[in-house]
Order: C-alpha cells, then sequence, then structure tokens
C-alpha cells in the first residue's frame, strides 16, 4: 500500500476517532457537558491523537530506517568481485539495478517468467515499454532488481499491516481513558506545544547543520591553504585540478573576492536607497489613500521578478545601452568613439540590482514611517511647523533606527546575490577602483568552484565552502546588527 493511501485511511482513522470520542464523552456525562473536566471535542481529538499520533511516528521511521536496510542487503549480495570494487563503482551497479527493479514493474508476471534472468531480454522488454536503461544489465543485477522489488513489497505490506494495528490499539487505548474527570484539555495541549516546539526547531536545527556542514569542509580546505593566505591573499587563481587530484597549486586570496562584492553591493545600495526611501516617504506622507493603494503593490512586484531575469536585463538592455551610451559621449567630447564602460562591469551589475532592491528599501521603510505615532505629526503641525518640516525634523529622525536596520537588512540581500552579477559583472577576480570595468563577488566564485564533473577531496573545491561560510559571517553579523536597531526602535514606541 502506498505512502499517500495509508496517510488517507489514517486522516479517516483519525476523524472516525473523533467523532466517536466526542460521543462517548457527552455519553458518560448523561448528555451534560459540564460534568466534563474538558469541552467534549478535548476527548475527541485526544482520542484522534493518540491513533495518529504513534502510527505516523512509525510511518516516518520506518520509510527512513526500511530503504537503507533494503539497499544494504542487496549490496551484500553483489558477487565478490563487485564488492570489491570503488564505492563509486559500486553505486553505479546499485544504481542499474534500482532502474531494472523499477522497469520490472511496469512488466506483467507473465513478461517476467518468460524473460527469466536474461539481461538481453529484459533491456529489450524495457525499451519496449519506455524505460531507458543507462548500460548493459549483468545477469546479477537482474537477480538483485528481483531481489529488491520483494523485499520492498514485503516491506511496504508489513508497514501498512503495523502502522494501521498501532492506530487501532491508540485508539483503543484512548478511548479506554475517557472518564468525567480526565483531564484531555491539558493533554491534548501538552502534544499541541510539544508540535510547536518541534516546528520552531526546524529552523534552529537546519541552520545549525547548515554552519555544521560549512564548518567541516572549510576545515579541510584550511588544512590544505593556510588561513591567513586565504583571508589576506590578493591574487585569485585557483588552477582547476583533474577529478581526484590533490594538488593544492593556485592562489586562494580572498581580498579580490570580497571587495567587489563590497563595491558591487555599495553601487547598488548608492541606486536603491534614495529611490526606495524617497518613494517611501511619498506613499506614506503624501500619496492619497488610492494613489497608494495602486502605487505599492506595483513597486512591489519587482520584489517578485526572479533574479535570473535581471541578469538577462542587465545582459542585454542594460550593459550595451550604457556601452553605447559611453561611446557615444567619448566620441563628442575627444572624436574618438571607443566605449570606456563595459557591458560587463560594475557599474552594470550595481545598477541593476540596485533596481531589484528598491522594493525592499522601500516597503520596509514605508512601514517603519507609517508606524511612528500620529501625535508626533500632530503635535508638530500644531507648532506651525510645515509638512515637509515635520518630516524631515521630526518623522525620519524617529524613523531612523527602523530605517537603519531596514538599510543594513537590504545590503545583506545584495552581498548575497549572484545571478545578476554573474550575467552583468563578470567572472574576473581583480582589485580595482573603476566602476565601468567588471569585477566578481564571492557568491559568484563558490558557484565556479562547484560546477563541473569535480570531486571534493581538492582545495579547488573546497574553497567553496571557505568562501561560504565567510559568506554567512557577514551578512549574519548585518542581520543582527539590524535586528538590534529594529527591536530598539520598537521598544521606543511601542
Amino acid at each position: 500500500m502506498s505512502t499517500p493511501l495509508i496517510l488517507l485511511i489514517l486522516a479517516i482513522i483519525a476523524i472516525a476517532c473523533y467523532v466517536v470520542g466526542t460521543r462517548h464523552a457527552l455519553a458518560i456525562a448523561g448528555g451534560r457537558s459540564s460534568k466534563l473536566h474538558s469541552r467534549p471535542g478535548y476527548y475527541g481529538t485526544f482520542v484522534a491523537l493518540c491513533a495518529v499520533l504513534p502510527s505516523v511516528l512509525i510511518l516516518a521511521a520506518w520509510l527512513v530506517v526500511s530503504p537503507l536496510y533494503i539497499n544494504s542487503t542487496v549490496l551484500d549480495g553483489f558477487p565478490e568481485d563487485v564488492k570489491a570494487r570503488s564505492p563509486a563503482e559500486q553505486g553505479l551497479s546499485f544504481g542499474m539495478v534500482s532502474s531494472l527493479a523499477r522497469g520490472m514493474n511496469v512488466l506483467s508476471l507473465d513478461e517476467i517468467e518468460r524473460i527469466g534472468g536474461n539481461p538481453v531480454e529484459l533491456r529489450a522488454a524495457l525499451g519496449a515499454k519506455g524505460v531507458p536503461l543507462a548500460g548493459d544489465p549483468e545477469p546479477y543485477m537482474v537477480e538483485s532488481a528481483g531481489d529488491l522489488n520483494v523485499m520492498t513489497k514485503i516491506s511496504n505490506w508489513v508497514m501498512t499491516a503495523v502502522v494501521l494495528l498501532a492506530a487501532l490499539i491508540g485508539a483503543g487505548f484512548s478511548y479506554t481513558r475517557i472518564a468525567p474527570r480526565f483531564r484531555a484539555r491539558n493533554r491534548v495541549e501538552k502534544v499541541i506545544l510539544a508540535s510547536l516546539v518541534v516546528a520552531s526547531s526546524i529552523a534552529i536545527l537546519t541552520t545549525v547543520g547548515i554552519v555544521a556542514s560549512m564548518l567541516t569542509e572549510a576545515t579541510h580546505f584550511f588544512t590544505s591553504i593556510p588561513p591567513w593566505e586565504f583571508f589576506f591573499g590578493t591574487v585569485w587563481d585557483p588552477r582547476f585540478a583533474a577529478a581526484g587530484a590533490t594538488d593544492s597549486a593556485g592562489q586562494f586570496g580572498l581580498i579580490p573576492l570580497l571587495l567587489g562584492t563590497l563595491y558591487i553591493g555599495f553601487v547598488a545600495m548608492l541606486v536603491a536607497v534614495p529611490s526606495g526611501l524617497f518613494s517611501a516617504i511619498y506613499m506614506s506622507e503624501y500619496a492619497s489613500r488610492g494613489v497608494r493603494s495602486v502605487a505599492k503593490p506595483l513597486l512591489e512586484v519587482l520584489a517578485g521578478i526572479p533574479t535570473i531575469v535581471y541578469g538577462f536585463f542587465a545582459l542585454t538592455t542594460v550593459g550595451p545601452f550604457l556601452r553605447d551610451l559611453s561611446s557615444q559621449l567619448n566620441g563628442l567630447v575627444t572624436g574618438d568613439y571607443a566605449n570606456f564602460i563595459q557591458a560587463q562591469s560594475v557599474l552594470t551589475a550595481g545598477f541593476v540590482m540596485g533596481i531589484m532592491l528598491i522594493p525592499y528599501v522601500s516597503s520596509l521603510s514605508d512601514d517603519i514611517i507609517t508606524a511612528v505615532p500620529g501625535t508626533l505629526r500632530d503635535g508638530s503641525l500644531g507648532l506651525g511647523a510645515t509638512q515637509s518640516e515635520t518630516i524631515k525634523k521630526v518623522v525620519l529622525p524617529a524613523a531612523l533606527p527602523g530605517i537603519v536596520g531596514a538599510l543594513l537588512m537590504t545590503a545583506s540581500r545584495a552581498i548575497g546575490e549572484t545571478m545578476i552579477v554573474v550575467l552583468a559583472a563578470g567572472v574576473a577576480a581583480r582589485m580595482q577602483l573603476n566602476p565601468f570595468e567588471p569585477m566578481t563577488t564571492v557568491t559568484v566564485k563558490i558557484v565556479s568552484q562547484l560546477t563541473g564533473d569535480l570531486e571534493f577531496t581538492s582545495p579547488q573545491t573546497l574553497v567553496a565552502f571557505a568562501l561560504g561560510i565567510t559568506l554567512f559571517a557577514i551578512t549574519l553579523c548585518l542581520n543582527i546588527y539590524a535586528l538590534y536597531i529594529v527591536r530598539k526602535y520598537r521598544e521606543q514606541y511601542e
């Protein structure tokens, strides 16, 4: 029985348990809910939880453990010469076995009996059914595929029986516990509280897992390359090694990548901050309700555009426009129509990224300015100040901590951008201050170091994790500082 069907049956059981539990609680109370410790619905919920929760936990554990056990058993059944091969080759063999097993599921029993263990006929039969194979299967693969299917089917039937039996046992046990003074509400709320704790822990555990994985691989990198050469190096030249090689030749200086990241982010903030902040001031202080209801959603549409679309826009429109514009300007001034702005440059990437960041600055700043108490505006206007003077000397100073926090969050978003930089700024790692020339960022090099058929054994690939943990530390510090400022602002005006 498939997992979705089992979950559907458990949902039906839960509904039935809720109805039966609620009616049983009312029956033992003589139809008067005032005699019960909890409301009747809590008793029904208690029965439903006792029936479904253990079953779902068993189902989840089974789905994790059973494939591991079955795959290990199939691998142990391989011939000795196959088990003597490298783990990569064994993985390819098991992948072929899995493909054969999935393909055999579409064949009828008569076809499987007719084919027997002949790999050539099996491949022909699967090809006729539209099931492609990566290579020619060997006889032991056909046998292992059959064993894999048999064990998988047995596991599914046993899992179904165990899960449904656990649901019935849980329902029967909880049904017998129902009594007028049974604290059903307390039990249900404890389960809900535990569920909330688990849900809130997922994000924390995910963050810990990400950091731990990056730190582990970054530590392997720093065993080959000294940390001071990475953090203070001024040359980026990784010199890719062949797959399987451990040659550490190359220079892994972080400074050019870090400068490119900060430079492009700075240009983007120069574009995004004035436009976003001024639009926020207009929408919160000057715009009528009708204009605001139309302008704000249209502005926030920019935040929903995929970054790859911005990258194409920069590559095909903004970059060539700036290049041609510089050529015309140079021709008017000097008579030489050579362009001094490259199509891929810091200016192109920063300008397009700034357009992408405008809705972040505008939306966050608008919410913060709107949250400033109206009594401050009324007091300023009552003392004779104009609306512009009130905004400049009362509203903005009051909202400044929150606006600074919003700008720091926007800066962390700019630092982590990848696709716009790849298409608009190029991949050249260089140290220069000319905004009309290409540069690259940390995120671009993370992508390039992990692209291709490479093994995670050489510094050329492990450096991506060192770059990742560095970028993570930078954005984390920005976010922490921004949250500190925002919380301080909220404490002051709530």
